[in-house]
Order: C-alpha cells, then sequence, then structure tokens
C-alpha cells in the first residue's frame, strides 16, 4: 500500500526548560522532507521507540521522510533498507543515517537523559477488535427512515464567494412555510411572486417544494412539486437555494449513507413498515 500527500505546514514545539523547536514539513506524492532546527530534540532516551513506530508505519504506506538539519541530511525514516551495521544503531532497518551527524543524533536517543518530545502510546486511542465485523454481519442502520423525522432540514442561499467573516443565510424548514416577495412569506426574497413556492413535509418523512404562482426549479428543471434530497439546487427567480439534510435522515442515502463509496452499488431500502414514525 502506497499513500499519496500534499503538505506544507511549519510548526513550532515547545519544551519545558528548553528553547521551542521550529520546523517544517514538506511533502508530494510518497515523499516528505522534515526541516528542524534542533534534531537533537527528539533524541531523548524515550522517543526512541516511537520514532521506530513511525518509521515502520512510514513503511507500510510505502513512505519515506528524510529530516533535515541546516540543509544537512540527517537521517530517512520509512521504506528504506539501511545497511546492517546501522540497524545496531537504530534497531531497525527502516532508518537510514544519511551523515555522521544523523548517527551521532540516533545514538545520542539511546544514551541521553531527556524526557520523550513526541508523544507516548498512552494518547493513542486503543484498537477495536475486529473493526470490519460489524460491516460484515450487515448491523448498520437499515433506513432512512429517521423515527424522529430529524436531520435538520433547511435550505441555504447560494453565493459564488462569501466575504471573510460573514455568515451563510440559512432557512431552517418548517411544515408549510412559505417562499416569496409578500409581507407574509415565511422566507421573502425580492423578485419573486407575492407567494412563489412552498416547502411541505408529507407524511412520507419527505420535504416537499411546490410551486405556487412563480416559476421553480430543481436542478435547472421547472417542477410543480417535488421532492428534495440533500444537494439539491433550487432556482426562483434569480435567488438559487441549496437543500441540506443529515445524511442519517435523507431519504437519498438508502440504509443510513453510502454503501461502496459514491460509485458503489445503491441498495434500494425496503419500504416503511407502519406510518411514518416506523425505524
Amino acid at each position: 500500500m502506497t499513500t499519496v500527500v500534499g503538505a506544507d505546514l511549519e510548526f513550532t514545539l515547545s519544551r519545558e526548560g528548553h528553547e521551542d523547536v521550529r520546523g517544517r514539513i514538506r511533502g508530494r506524492n510518497n515523499r516528505l522532507v522534515l526541516e528542524v532546527d534542533d534534531a537533537g530534540a527528539f533524541a531523548g532516551g524515550a522517543d526512541a521507540p516511537a520514532i521506530k513506530a513511525v518509521a515502520e508505519g512510514l513503511a507500510r504506506r510505502g513512505m519515506t521522510l528524510e529530516v533535515v538539519q541546516s540543509d544537512r541530511h540527517l537521517v530517512t525514516l520509512g521504506a528504506v533498507r539501511a545497511p546492517w551495521w546501522q540497524k545496531r544503531v537504530t534497531g531497525t532497518r527502516r532508518i537510514k543515517l544519511g551523515s555522521l551527524r544523523g548517527a551521532l543524533t540516533s545514538a545520542r536517543s539511546r544514551t541521553r537523559a531527556q524526557g520523550p518530545a513526541l508523544p507516548t502510546a498512552g494518547l493513542i486511542p486503543p484498537p477495536v477488535v475486529l473493526p470490519e465485523l460489524p460491516l460484515f454481519r450487515r448491523r448498520l442502520a437499515r433506513t432512512t427512515h429517521d423515527p424522529d423525522r430529524g436531520g435538520a432540514a433547511r435550505l441555504v442561499v447560494v453565493k459564488e464567494a462569501y466575504l471573510p467573516g460573514e455568515a451563510e443565510t440559512v432557512f431552517w424548514l418548517r411544515d408549510g412555510m412559505t417562499i416569496g416577495s409578500g409581507p407574509d412569506c415565511d422566507v421573502r426574497l425580492p423578485g419573486l411572486a407575492d407567494q412563489h413556492a412552498v416547502v411541505e413535509h408529507d407524511d412520507d418523512d419527505e420535504w416537499v417544494i411546490r410551486a405556487v404562482r412563480g416559476l421553480t426549479r430543481v436542478h435547472g428543471a421547472p417542477v410543480v412539486r417535488q421532492a428534495m434530497r440533500t444537494g439539491a439546487r433550487i432556482t426562483l427567480g434569480s435567488h438559487e437555494l441549496a437543500y441540506y439534510r443529515e445524511e442519517y435522515a435523507d431519504h437519498g442515502r438508502p440504509f443510513g449513507g453510502r454503501i461502496g463509496g459514491e460509485l458503489g452499488r445503491q441498495a434500494t431500502q425496503p419500504p416503511r413498515e407502519s406510518g411514518p414514525a416506523a425505524g
């Protein structure tokens, strides 16, 4: 397995009782370059197992990480094969020393009385036993008939760009919400008919837009009455709105979400068993 990345990140590592360490990590394809002003910051005896684990993890993904200090290549971790004599120093073939300075830094990691600078294994979440097993057993949500009829259905005003700090305009849907230019409409948009369209929530837990007096389009096609799916673009006059509903309750996502990714086969969900509140 080969992982492809793209990265350009600057960071500062603060250490109690020591000067801060500054660095930059850059990445392209399966190669990462780590530039630091003090590679010895990671040379504590307690850091050696963590560095070894990082090197072996990178190797499993077909990646390399070159560590550079002052334009001098110190060491490469990951998908490399170091000479046997370097393994005697580092404890693994997945760490290849690039210079004498790198060798000295690695050697200090075994003798230097310094606490760890890298996170310890205590910060890593415990492993899950057989995480794929529930998928094989199909113990997933079987329908998107949300018993609570939820999903935070909403219409969001579509704009080409928002200014920094500008919030999106969101209309949270309720049954019978009217859209138009009239003073009594729930959503007032200039240039529309007095009552242009209405949004309804039917007994099948579908959110439907219905044209009243004005031309209403969904994905560019004129409609009289149309159930909406997450991502649907609603055009009313010169205004464009996008419909969203959380996936667990959106009927356009059978079985509670995607099966096999966007390009995978989407199975048809079974009919509602009994009434709108059935799960």
